[in-house]
C-alpha cells in the first residue's frame, strides 16, 4: 500500500502546486475534420455524423497506447487474447475485421482480422481521433463496413523549434517496480521545426509492460510481458497551394510467453512472437486553384510477424530451438497502396470527387499456401449538391475489380444533411459496404496432430446494407454551451467469413461463406459546458442479430435481436484558484445474451450471457511554468479483472469462462517536459 499512499500524495502535491489551462468544449462550427471530406471543413457542414477524441480528451486519459482512449467511448468494445497477447474492438455491435483503420487517411495494414494495428500505434504522436460509424466504402473501399477510425497525427505549424520528453510509470493491478520487472514503464522524446515552408517532426516511444501474474516463478502469466519501440518522423513542405511530405512510422514489438516449468525433467517451453512494421507514406494536396483541388497518397508497408519457440532446460541452463509445426514461423506481408482523387468545385452548390484506389496485398509463411498476392482497382466518385440552402446530397459509387475474389462491382451510398433550424441538423444516410477476404482466409494452411485449418481460395467478399440517421442540436448563451446528439442505425451483413466443418471431410476446418448478421440500435450523447464544469455522457442500445430465431422445432422461443446497454459519462473539472484541473472517465457496458445450439441435443437452445461491468478512471494534470506537466491517477477504480461470461465461440477455438478486461486497478504518474521558441 506504501507506494499507492505515495502516488495519492502526489496527486495532492501537484493539485496545489502547478497549474493547468482551462480546459475547453469545442463547438461543432469550430471542429475541423478530415476523414471523408472533399476538402477539411467544420463538423457542423459534413454530411457524416462524425465522433471527434481531441488531444485534450487522449492527454487527459494519460494512456500508454490507443486502446486506453477508446475503451471508454460509446460503441466500442475491446476484447483482449491473453493467449497471444494482443487485442481487438467491436463498433456498434460489429466485430473490428468490419472497421477500417487510417493513420493520416492511409490504411493500416493487419496479418488477419483482428485489429492488431490499434495496440501497435504511438499514441504520444496522436492529435485527434475521428470515428464515422456506418460503412464508408464508397471512399475508403474494403474492410470499412462497420466504419472508419482515423487517427490523425501531430503536424509543425508555423517558424518554431521545439523538443520534449515523457516518462510514465505504472503499476499492472498491485504489482510493481519501479524500472524494473513488473508494472509498465514509458519513456518517449519528441522534436519540431518548421521555418517558412518547411517543416520536420518526429518521435520515438519505448514501451515496456512487464504482464501481470504467474506463477511462483514469475512464468505462465495471464497477461504476457509486451515491449515496444516505437519510431515515427514526418518532412515536408507547405506552401499557399501545396502541401507534400514523407512520413515513415516504425515497429519493433515483442510479447514473451513463458510456460509452466515440468517438474518430471525441469524443462519449460517459451514462445516470442517478434513484429516489425515499416510504413512509408508520400502524400500531396495541391489546390491548384478555387475550383480544382488535387489529393493524392502512395504508402508501402512491410510488416513480417515471427513465432520463436525454445525449450528451456533449467537444469543445464540451456535452451534449444523446438520442431513442431508452426513453432519456428515468420509470416510476412506487404501492401502497396495508392489513391489520387480530384475535388471539382462547379459553383457554391454544386461540386464533385472522382478518384482511383490500388492497392497491391502479398503474402508467405509456413502457415499460408504459397506465396499469394491480390490485386485490386477501383474507380469511385461522388458530388455534393446543395439545391437549396438548408439540403445537402452526396450520392457516390464504387466500382471494384479484384485478382483473386468475388467482389461486389458496384458500391453506392447516399448522405444527406437536412437543417431544420440554425441549431438543428438531420442527417440521413444509405450506404453498401464490403470487406474483403484477408490473405490468410484465402490461403491459410496449418495441419498438425490436433488441427486440420485451411483457407478458402472461393471466398468472396462479405457485404452490409446499413442506414443511418441523427439529429444533432447546439445551444449556446453567455454562460452554457451544450451539444445534443441522437442516433440511430440498422445494419445487415451477408455472406461473413467464419470456421465450419468441410461437408467433404468432417476432420478439417475451412472458412467458408456462411453467416448473415444484422445490428440496430439508438444511442444519445450530451455535452454540457457550463463555467468549469464540462460534461460529455451518453447512452447506447445495441440490438444484436440471433441466427437461431428463424429455425423452428426448437425447446424454446428465440428473440430476433439480443439488446445490450452502453453508458458513458466523462467529467472535466477546472479549479481556477489552484489551477487544477481533474478528470473522471466512467463507462457501463451491459449484460450481452445470446443463444446457443447444446452439443448434446441440436433441438436444445441454451441462454448464454457476458456480465455487465463497469469502469472508471480518475486523472489529475497539471502544467506549470508551461514547460513541465505533471500527471497523476487511478485507471480501473472498480478493479475489474475478468467478468464471467457462458458463451462458446465459434470456430477453431472454441472457448467459455471467464473473459480477460484488465489486470485490475492501476496508479500511474507521469512526468513531460516541453520546450517551444519561436
Amino acid at each position: 500500500m506504501l507506494k499507492y499512499s505515495c502516488l495519492l500524495l502526489l496527486v495532492f502535491i501537484a493539485g496545489n502546486s502547478f497549474a493547468q489551462p482551462e480546459g475547453k468544449m469545442v463547438e461543432m462550427d469550430s471542429v475541423v475534420v478530415t476523414t471523408g471530406q472533399y476538402r477539411p471543413q467544420s463538423l457542423k457542414n459534413s454530411v457524416f455524423n462524425i465522433k471527434v477524441i481531441s488531444a485534450d480528451e487522449i492527454k487527459a486519459k494519460a494512456p500508454v497506447n490507443l486502446l486506453q482512449v477508446l475503451n471508454t467511448q460509446a460503441g466500442i468494445r475491446i476484447s483482449n487474447d491473453n493467449t497471444l497477447g494482443v487485442a481487438d474492438i467491436e463498433l456498434m455491435g460489429m466485430s473490428g475485421r468490419g472497421v477500417k483503420i487510417l493513420l493520416d487517411g492511409v490504411p493500416l495494414t493487419d496479418r488477419n482480422d483482428a485489429r492488431e494495428s490499434l495496440g501497435q500505434i504511438d499514441v504520444q504522436n496522436i492529435e485527434r481521433i475521428e470515428i464515422v460509424e456506418g460503412p464508408m466504402s464508397v471512399i475508403y473501399g474494403s474492410d470499412a463496413l462497420a466504419g472508419v477510425i482515423n487517427i490523425i497525427t501531430k503536424r509543425v505549424t508555423g517558424n518554431h523549434f521545439s523538443a520534449g520528453a515523457r516518462v510514465q510509470e505504472e503499476t499492472a493491478g498491485d504489482e510493481y517496480s519501479f524500472l524494473g520487472n513488473k508494472g509498465a514503464h514509458l519513456q518517449s522524446l519528441n522534436a519540431a521545426f518548421g521555418k517558412n515552408a518547411f517543416f520536420i517532426n518526429g518521435g520515438f516511444t519505448h514501451m515496456d509492460h512487464e504482464g501481470f501474474g504467474g506463477d511462483a516463478y514469475g512464468r505462465a502469466k495471464s497477461w504476457k510481458p509486451k515491449e515496444q519501440y516505437l519510431g515515427n518522423m514526418i518532412a515536408g513542405i507547405r506552401t499557399e497551394k501545396n502541401t507534400v511530405y514523407y512520413r515513415l512510422d516504425g515497429l519493433d514489438e515483442t510479447i514473451t510467453s513463458k510456460g509452466e516449468i515440468n517438474m518430471g525433467n525441469y524443462k519449460a517451453t517459451d514462445q516470442c512472437y517478434i513484429t516489425r512494421r515499416w510504413m512509408h507514406q508520400l502524400q500531396d494536396d495541391w489546390s491548384i486553384s478555387n475550383k480544382w483541388r488535387l489529393n493524392t497518397a502512395l504508402s508501402y508497408t512491410d510488416y513480417s510477424r515471427r513465432t520463436r519457440t525454445t525449450r528451456h532446460d533449467f537444469t543445464t541452463g540451456t535452451e534449444e530451438l523446438t520442431t513442431g509445426a508452426g513453432e519456428q514461423d515468420t509470416a510476412k506481408f506487404t501492401t502497396l497502396f495508392f489513391r489520387t482523387q480530384v475535388y471539382y468545385r462547379a459553383n457554391d452548390r454544386l461540386s464533385f470527387q472522382p478518384g482511383i484506389e490500388i492497392n497491391h496485398n502479398a503474402a508467405s509463411g509456413q502457415r499460408i499456401d504459397g506465396s499469394p498476392t491480390i490485386n485490386d482497382l477501383a474507380l469511385f466518385a461522388s458530388a455534393e449538391w446543395k439545391p437549396v440552402s438548408w439540403l445537402i446530397l452526396r450520392p457516390g459509387l464504387r466500382a471494384i475489380k479484384n485478382s483473386v475474389y468475388d467482389a461486389p462491382p458496384v458500391v453506392p451510398a447516399l448522405n444527406t444533411k437536412i437543417s431544420l433550424t440554425d441549431a438543428l441538423d438531420l442527417r440521413l444516410s444509405y450506404a453498401k459496404g464490403y470487406r474483403a477476404p484477408a490473405l490468410r482466409e484465402l490461403y491459410f494452411d496449418f495441419v498438425d496432430a490436433n488441427h486440420s485449418i485451411f483457407g478458402n481460395k472461393d471466398l468472396k467478399a462479405e457485404t452490409s446494407n446499413s442506414f443511418n440517421g441523427s439529429l444533432n442540436w447546439q445551444y449556446k448563451n453567455d454562460r452554457i454551451k451544450a451539444t445534443s446528439v441522437l442516433c440511430g442505425f440498422y445494419n445487415v451483413f451477408d455472406d461473413l467469413i467464419d470456421y465450419a466443418v468441410d461437408p467433404s471431410d468432417n476432420k478439417t476446418t475451412r472458412l467458408f461463406n456462411v453467416s448473415k448478421f444484422k445490428t440496430t440500435g439508438i444511442s444519445f450523447e450530451q455535452s454540457l459546458l457550463y463555467n468549469q464544469w464540462q460534461v460529455n455522457a451518453g447512452i447506447l442500445y445495441v440490438g444484436r442479430y440471433n441466427d437461431l430465431s428463424n429455425e423452428e422445432g426448437l425447446n424454446r422461443e428465440v428473440p430476433r435481436f439480443n439488446w445490450s446497454p452502453e453508458v458513458t459519462a466523462n467529467v472535466f473539472y477546472t479549479l481556477r484558484k489552484i489551477n487544477t484541473g481533474l478528470a473522471l472517465l466512467y463507462k457501463f457496458t451491459g449484460v450481452r445474451n445470446g443463444y446457443q445450439l447444446s452439443d448434446s441435443n441440436p433441438d436444445d437452445v441454451m441462454l448464454t450471457k457476458v456480465n455487465a461491468y463497469h469502469w472508471m478512471d480518475f486523472t489529475a494534470t497539471k502544467t506549470f511554468l508551461k514547460t513541465f506537466t505533471v500527471q497523476a491517477g487511478v485507471k480501473n477504480i472498480f478493479n475489474i479483472n475478468n467478468i464471467n461470461s457462458t458463451a462458446t465461440s465459434g470456430g477453431v477455438h472454441s472457448t467459455g469462462g471467464p473473459l480477460p478486461i484488465s489486470y485490475g486497478r492501476s496508479y500511474f504518474l507521469g512526468i513531460a517536459y516541453q520546450f517551444f521558441k519561436k
